[in-house]
Formats: structure tokens, sequence, C-alpha cells
């Protein structure tokens, strides 16, 4: 017998997700805020290497072990490198020149692409629900992005957020080996430290270390340490603790409304008829995806 997605309705759920939702789509507005200002790498770098120091002091208070099992150290560098270095460095990048809103719409696709890989490998099946929800996912984010190129975005931009989207995939495909291990905070932090070391010499190599020290600078730059870079994430956690990971995605399906609402409001970015359309198509696919997800039979590896 089929589970239900959500047996009984869960307000304190219900609450955390969207609170999530909210923390995770306002990354892309505050950091276009920052890369104004600010070299985008370098400025990654200081970010993870604070939001690092933060994570492991607290951990160690907390009790919590500096000593990872072999399979968990291997993931807490894998997703370091793909999530902290690779999605939000390749984000940060992009927001030069792309908006806010169309970075969100595409890193909302990372649900859709972690599910495609899922049924790639045989891990899940996909079903026709799944199937119909994928093509739609990437059909609204298709109907935004091609409206935004038609209207000037720079393609290299757009591409740099797609091979992001890929990256925080990948990451994500990773996390159930660190995340099952516990002492979570602590795996948290040095995750960050290692985006923090490899974004330092990426930053060494392609930018100088500058920036314009203004108000807005600084109060985005705190915003992301402690908002979506500490709060979300051990929200998150406590999420997925709470009602399990495949139902904790389908909050997922929430970031593309956000992400345009938020860089609309905080940016006065432009929203446009065919934002609206693609963004109501991704968000129906997304949750096509993640209800298909969490009825489908699963091996015992498949990961959330």
């Amino acid at each position: 017998m089929k589970r239900p997605l959500l047996p009984r309705l869960d307000l304190v759920a219900l609450l955390m997700g969207l609170v999530f939702s909210v923390m995770w789509s306002s990354a892309f507005a505050t950091a276009r805020v920052i890369v104004a200002d600010a070299p985008p790498l370098w400025a990654l770098t200081f970010r993870f290497a604070i939001s690092g120091a933060i994570a492991v002091a607290v951990a160690l208070a907390l009790g919590q072990s500096w000593r990872l099992t072999r399979s968990v150290a291997l993931s807490v560098l894998l997703f370091g490198l793909c999530q902290n270095a690779l999605y939000l460095g390749l984000n940060f990048v992009a927001l030069q020149w792309v908006p806010a809103a169309l970075a969100s719409v595409i890193a909302s696709s990372m649900p859709l692409i972690v599910a495609g890989l899922g049924w790639l490998a045989g891990r899940e099946r996909p079903g026709a629900l799944g199937l119909f929800g994928l093509a739609l996912g990437f059909l609204g984010v298709a109907i935004v992005m091609g409206s935004r190129i038609t209207a000037g975005v720079d393609p290299i931009g757009v591409a740099l957020c797609l091979a992001a989207a890929t990256a925080l995939a990948l990451a994500t495909l990773t996390l159930r080996a660190a995340s099952a291990q516990g002492n979570l905070l602590m795996i948290v932090g040095l995750q960050m430290w290692v985006g923090s070391a490899s974004l330092a010499l990426a930053a060494a190599l392609t930018e100088p270390l500058a920036f314009r020290p203004t108000t807005p600078l600084f109060l985005a730059f705190a915003y992301q340490i402690f908002v979506p870079g500490l709060a979300a994430t051990l929200l998150w956690f406590a999420l997925v603790r709470r009602i399990g990971a495949l139902r904790a995605a389908t909050f997922h399906f929430l970031n593309p409304f956000f992400g345009v609402t938020i860089a609309a409001l905080l940016l006065s970015e432009t929203v446009t008829g065919m934002d609206l359309l693609g963004v109501g198509v991704a968000m129906a696919g997304i949750l096509a995806v993640q209800l298909a997800r969490a009825s489908a039979p699963r091996t015992p590896e498949a990961s959330a």
C-alpha cells in the first residue's frame, strides 16, 4: 500500500517548510546585492570561513566530534566542493549578469535533476506522474529562461546557473551518507570550510581582493551568513528529522514563487507574464515529481 505524502496535517512541519523555502529563496536576491560591491568568489570565501567557524565552535561546545569515518569524510569533501564551491560559486559569479529571479528558478530545478538521475540509475521507478512532472518542470524552467534570454540576459550567465543546479543535485545525492552519521552541525561547518578553502584558491587566481564598503553589502553579507547559511541548513535537517527527506523536499516546489517574489520586492526586478507562466508550470512539475517519488517503490539504497 502506498503511503500518503502527508498522512496527517503537521502544522509545525508546514511552518518549518514554508520558512525554509523563504530562507533558501532569499539567498539569490541578497547574493546579487553582495556581488554589486564585492568580488563573488572572495565574498563566498569569507562567508564560508565565518559560517564554518561558528558552526564548528557551536558543535564543539555541544560535544560533537571532529572524528569522521572515511565515508562521511568523503561525503563532507564532495558536498563542500559541489554545493559550497561549485553551486554557490557558479551562482554568485552568474549573478553579476543574471537577474536573481531567473537564477532562483533555475536553481529550483535541482529536485528535477535529482529525480532524473535517480530514475536513470534505476534506483526509483518514475511512473506516469513522475515522468509528466519531470517534463512539466523542465518546461517551466525553459519558459522563464527563454523569456529572459530573448530579453537580453547573458546566455553565459544562464549556462553557469544550469551548471550550478547540476552541481547542487550531485551534492544532494552525496548528502545522505553524511547526514546519516550524526554530528550534523560539525559536518555542516566542515563542509563550509571545504568550500572556503577551494573558493579561496579560485578567487586568488581570478579576482582582485577589493570591495566597496557599503551598508547594503554588510547587511546582505551578515544575512547570508546567519540565514541562508546557518539557519536554513539547520532548519532543513530538523524538518528532515520530523517528516523525512522525501516529504521535506516537497517544499522545494515553492522556491520558484518565493525566489521571483523576493527579487521583485527587494531588487525591484520586473516580472513578466511569461515569468509567471513559467514559474507556475515549474512549481506544478516539481510538486508532481516529489509526489511521485514519495509514493514510488524504491530500493534500500535510494536516496532522498
